[in-house]
């Protein structure tokens, strides 16, 4: 099997690339939970590209408690305050990355985008939990353009995701007509107050978690979705639990097919009772001249030619060696840091690799994925763009 360091598209390029740091960059967290946390200590690994993290918002003692102390170990003095409005009154930080619960989103992002002091900011993933919501955070931002928003939507840069991204865009594989996405994994994780267990707060399984699967699909067919059917159900996670006197409400597997308007299709394979399995995500992509896959962890691409057939299927290791801390997703949220920080340093000359758009659209796809199990039949996008 070769082996080849990929050159992602979370390049550090520009004036990282050059080695040059253009002053320190503040940056503050919202929402320091697991992945909050997980943030921080990414950043912490960009310290050598002039990244500092300063302060931090969330009104959870535990969490601030666990934060400060990875700080410590850090030697990184941080301010800790409990509202997100605090830390912006402050004007401690250049830049503010939201991990808070889904459904706080969109509030959050109107609050940065309207205060008086321009904020870079960094969003989880779904952008916000209804495609209203979406909206009204898109319309906001039209007016501040003296801010970037980057959706963390980092399972682009998973390195073998990458560089199956660059065998697409280089033809390699021809017109694609096929992507066929699969993830089979363990359930979700505890949240801070259970706040993912119900799909008032997390938008659904198919917003909160497929949400990157559904990016991928209208980046690999370069097209925009028409219409979605789908079937899931609760079958074996969650159903002995309670939180005040409500069982969860959350799918833990489903099939979805998407139809794109070039004429490509879609789909989506989701277990998340599936511990058992040697890759958590493994991506087919079929074009009328190639195919070619991408396996997570194992961290390998095949691909292969109509014209080459089975002998001439090619196996290749991905790596990429800009990664500097591998943690929770493979490199992937250390490679989404290191592009947003290139776009903010570029200084109006870059953008966000992943936009608001593209947030809206992940969150039009999977919420017309749950309204197809809810009403048994095809959803169309316009149907979720019109009505929500």
């Amino acid at each position: 099997m070769a082996s080849i360091s990929a050159s992602c598209s979370a390049s550090l390029g520009g004036p990282m690339a050059a080695g040059k740091v253009v002053g320190e960059v503040k940056y503050g967290i919202i929402g320091v939970g697991m992945m909050g946390r997980e943030h921080f200590i990414n950043l912490y690994h960009l310290k050598n590209e002039g990244v500092s993290v300063v302060a931090i918002a969330d009104p959870h003692i535990p969490s601030q408690q666990q934060t400060l102390h990875l700080a410590r170990s850090f030697d990184s003095p941080l301010q800790v305050f409990r509202t997100h409005i605090e830390l912006l009154d402050s004007g401690l930080c250049d830049v503010l990355v939201i991990a808070t619960p889904n459904m706080t989103h969109c509030e959050i992002l109107l609050d940065i985008i309207n205060h008086p002091k321009p904020h870079h900011v960094l969003v989880e993933k779904p952008l916000c939990t209804t495609v209203a919501d979406c909206k009204k955070v898109i319309n906001a931002s039209r007016k501040r353009p003296d801010m970037l928003v980057q959706v963390g939507l980092e399972y682009r840069f998973m390195p073998p995701v990458a560089k199956l991204i660059n065998v697409v865009k280089d033809g390699k594989l021809g017109r694609i007509k096929m992507v066929a996405i699969r993830e089979h994994r363990f359930p979700f994780l505890v949240k801070v107050n259970n706040w993912n267990r119900f799909n008032c707060n997390s938008g659904g399984t198919l917003v909160e978690k497929c949400c990157h699967f559904f990016d991928l699909m209208r980046l690999f067919a370069a097209s925009d979705p028409i219409r979605v059917m789908a079937s899931g159900a609760i079958d074996v996670n969650h159903k002995d639990e309670m939180y005040d006197g409500k069982v969860p409400d959350i799918i833990d597997n489903a099939y979805v097919v998407v139809e794109f308007e070039n004429g490509s299709r879609g789909m989506l394979d989701l277990c998340m009772f599936a511990e058992g399995s040697k890759n958590e995500q493994e991506i087919c992509v079929v074009g009328d001249t190639g195919k070619g896959e991408a396996f997570v962890p194992e961290n390998i691409i095949r691909c292969g030619s109509r014209a080459g057939g089975r002998a001439g299927v090619e196996t290749v290791e991905v790596k990429d060696n800009q990664i500097k801390y591998e943690g929770l997703h493979h490199g992937s949220s250390y490679l989404e840091h290191a592009q947003f920080l290139s776009a903010i340093r570029a200084k109006g000359t870059g953008a966000p690799t992943v936009d608001l758009h593209d947030g809206l659209m992940s969150v039009a796809m999977g919420v017309a994925a749950q309204e197809s199990i809810e009403k048994g039949r095809f959803v169309s996008i316009e149907e979720i763009m019109r009505t929500e």
